[in-house]
Parts: C-alpha cells; sequence; structure tokens
C-alpha cells in the first residue's frame, strides 16, 4: 500500500477543513435566519391584541387553526415541535416555538392582550395547567379547550374554560348524525363561515353608532333583500329564536343571519361600523 507524500496529506486536509468551513457556514447561517425570523414573529405578536391563540398544532389545532384563519383571524400558534417552523413560516403563520405550560411562552405569544385562547395540546394535564395561567393572565379571555375524558372536561371548566370540546365524542356523534338525519347535517355545515355554496350563516355584532342599531327584523331583511335573521340575542339576555319582525335590535345585541352570502357580508360590515 502506498504511502501518501505530505504534499497530497496537505491537499486532502485542506479540503477537509473546506468542508467543515463550508458546513459550518451553512449551520450558522441557517441558525442567523431563523433568529431573525423568530424575532420578526414577536415584533409581529407584541403589535397585535384582539387575536386568537391556538395551542397545540396537531390534528385538532391545525383544524382549528386553519378555519379561523380562513375566516379572517389573526391566529398565533404555540407548539413545542421545532420541526414545524418552516412550515408556520411558509404559511405566514405567526407562532411560538415552546411548551404551552410556560408562562413566558404564553406571554410571547400575546394572552395577556389575546381575546381567545384554543388549548389543545395531546395532554388533559397540561391543558388544565395552560387555561388556568391564560385565565390568570388574561381574566377576560374567552378559553376554549380540548378534553378527552369526563373527569378532564369537568377539570377544564373549574379552571375557568368556557368551553370543552371531545374531538372523539364529537366525532362519532357527527357519524351518527350523518346516518340519522343527514339532512340537519347538510344543513349545519352551512354554519362554516364562507365554505362552499353561495349561502353562509354568519353571527354578527351590532356596533355601537352602527345604523342598524334601534331597526326592527323587518327592517334589516327588508334592507338586505336574501337574508332572514334567525336568532337575536339581547345584551345580558338569552336568545331569541326565530324572533317576530318587530323586535329591535340595539346596540350590543349579537345577531345571528342566514342567506346570501353578498349582502349576509354587507349586512355584518353595517353592523360593526361606527
Amino acid at each position: 500500500m502506498a504511502l501518501l507524500s505530505l504534499r497530497e496529506i496537505r491537499v486532502a486536509f485542506g479540503g477537509a477543513l473546506m468542508l467543515v468551513g463550508q458546513i459550518t457556514e451553512l449551520v450558522v447561517n441557517g441558525q442567523l435566519r431563523a433568529g431573525l425570523r423568530r424575532r420578526a414573529m414577536e415584533r409581529t405578536i407584541a403589535k397585535w391584541s384582539g387575536h386568537i391563540v391556538v395551542c397545540g398544532f396537531g390534528r385538532f389545532g391545525r383544524v382549528v387553526a386553519d378555519e379561523l384563519r380562513r375566516a379572517g383571524e389573526r391566529v398565533v400558534v404555540v407548539d413545542m415541535a421545532p420541526a414545524l417552523e418552516d412550515e408556520l413560516a411558509s404559511e405566514g403563520v405567526p407562532f411560538v416555538i415552546g411548551t404551552a405550560g410556560s408562562d413566558e411562552v404564553l406571554v410571547r405569544a400575546g394572552v395577556p392582550r389575546a381575546r381567545a385562547i384554543v388549548v389543545a395540546t395531546s395532554s388533559d394535564a397540561e391543558n388544565v395547567f395552560v387555561t388556568l395561567a391564560a385565565r390568570e393572565m388574561n381574566p377576560a379571555i374567552q378559553i376554549y379547550a380540548r378534553g378527552e375524558t369526563d373527569a378532564a372536561a369537568r377539570r377544564l371548566e373549574r379552571a375557568g374554560a368556557c368551553s370543552v370540546t371531545s374531538p372523539f365524542r364529537i366525532g362519532g356523534q357527527r357519524v351518527a348524525a350523518s346516518i340519522l338525519r343527514p339532512s340537519v347535517v347538510d344543513f349545519l355545515e352551512i354554519g362554516r363561515p364562507r365554505q362552499g355554496g353561495e349561502v353562509d350563516l354568519e353571527e354578527v355584532r351590532v356596533g355601537t353608532g352602527s345604523r342598524l342599531a334601534g331597526r326592527t327584523v323587518r327592517e334589516l331583511e327588508t334592507e338586505a333583500p336574501g337574508v332572514r335573521i334567525v336568532v337575536v340575542k339581547h345584551v345580558g339576555e338569552s336568545m331569541l329564536l326565530a324572533p317576530v319582525a318587530d323586535t329591535t335590535v340595539g346596540a350590543g345585541d349579537h345577531v345571528v343571519v342566514i342567506g346570501a352570502r353578498a349582502p349576509l357580508l354587507s349586512l355584518a360590515e353595517a353592523a360593526a361600523a361606527r
């Protein structure tokens, strides 16, 4: 076996050093880009208020986030999996990589300024902890939590969750309902905002100063042909189903409307006007 000459050894060593240098440069540049991306993301989140935080970007959290974003809501995702970072960044979804059980992570996600949080990690225990932390940080926040067992649901409600959902139970009920009452299920699909067809079911809040305040159901339906008001909820009162035509809608009331998408969206814009 021939021995390498000193010159050949130097060339091989130099090539190895160059390769190591190139790899190091790629790693450093990648880390630098990731760090700059995270800081830019956190600056964006720091400017937001009234947004929605989704903790846990598994199958359940992903669907929730996608539906909210499709409806025009601003969403911040919290998940502890670094592998999700590129996907979330490419989709333009603001995110914080870290455990939702950390107060620091929740603060970075803007929970103290958020209007709602969806607690959807795969751990019931962590969901209870996050619910407690979110309620402590922001007493007014709306908390929607995932719970897999009846015991978890009870604890989440006691911790301050406004609503608790079991994906497996809901999925099973949906399948059974599709078999027993398929037409009802098809109708309820309208409740998914801006999905398919030309008919939507929308909830709007009549803002202070809106020209809709003080108007009757008859007047509103006349002004927006093709829509029907199916629910009116006056401030501090229970829902009024199928309100009569003379029912008056006031500032702060919530109205559920069904109908053609274009006039429905125009009515929603008028309701929010101040």
